[in-house]
């Protein structure tokens, strides 16, 4: 069956306050299934382009598509059916969690999503059921979310976007802040996820996990221009390269 386009940037370009360059010339296609890695030193422009793709933010010149209909501020602002067909497919894991976090409990911070989005009740509480016990969470039902460990908050703001059952889920240096035993639990569970029928897009410095979770990486260069798009296999050790986009330092190879 032929994958169909889920998102199309074409010479896209985004600077902050109209002035500081943050994404140049950007010709990204991203398909139904694909799993990709967002790759870039620190100031490249990953999270720019994660926010661009989740319609935080809005191009300044170029195009950019999504599921196939030109995108703008007024569109996502003013089509109200857009919007909710768009939401209802898309979910993003920020880097900071308690960016993303704000309700008094667990549990209502899980229903949250789900509820925004006009769902019937019953399937709410059997979405909110499903993800509390896929993630192992139940114990921390009824805890105030500004109270667990970050961890703990990173698998609530999981459990909060995958209540909606996005189609495409974008993460944002998701295994940023995290102890040894959940960065593996994380880098587990997105294996699996992987398998099914996802899209996933994640913005990471981190090339083990990259690697290990998807199969595509695409490269912004310190200028802000897409400086690689390819298998991740090849291009974590491509060590030549990875120095040139400051992904590595001189004398060290890839962790892989």
């Amino acid at each position: 069956m032929k994958r169909v386009e889920v998102f199309k940037l074409e010479k896209v370009n985004y600077k902050y306050a109209g002035k500081i360059n943050a994404l140049n010339s950007i010709n990204l296609t991203i398909k139904n299934k694909d799993s990709l890695s967002i790759l870039g030193s620190n100031g490249s422009g990953k999270s720019t382009l994660l926010k661009l793709l989740d319609c935080l933010i809005f191009a300044d010149s170029g195009e950019f598509k999504a599921f196939g209909r030109s995108i703008n501020e007024n569109i996502i602002n003013d089509d109200s059916e857009f919007q909710m067909f768009f939401r209802r497919r898309v979910g993003f894991v920020f880097q900071n969690s308690e960016a993303q976090l704000f309700c008094p409990t667990v549990l209502e911070e899980v229903q949250f999503g789900p509820a925004q989005l006009e769902i019937e009740k019953n399937e709410i509480e059997k979405r909110v059921n499903d993800v509390i016990e896929i993630l192992n969470i139940k114990d921390l039902k009824y805890r105030a979310p500004y109270s667990l460990s970050e961890g703990e908050k990173k698998k609530v703001a999981i459990a909060s976007v995958l209540s909606i059952n996005p189609e495409v889920l974008l993460m944002d240096e998701p295994t940023n802040g995290l102890d040894p035993k959940t960065r593996e639990w994380l880098i587990d569970f997105l294996i699996e996820l992987k398998g099914t029928s996802k899209t996933l897009v994640i913005a990471t410095q981190d090339l083990e996990l990259a690697e290990m979770v998807t199969q595509r990486g695409v490269v912004l260069g310190e200028d802000h221009l897409i400086a690689r798009d390819g298998k991740l296999s090849e291009i974590v050790r491509d060590y030549n390269f990875l120095k040139k986009v400051n992904l590595i330092g001189n004398g060290l190879k890839s962790v892989l």
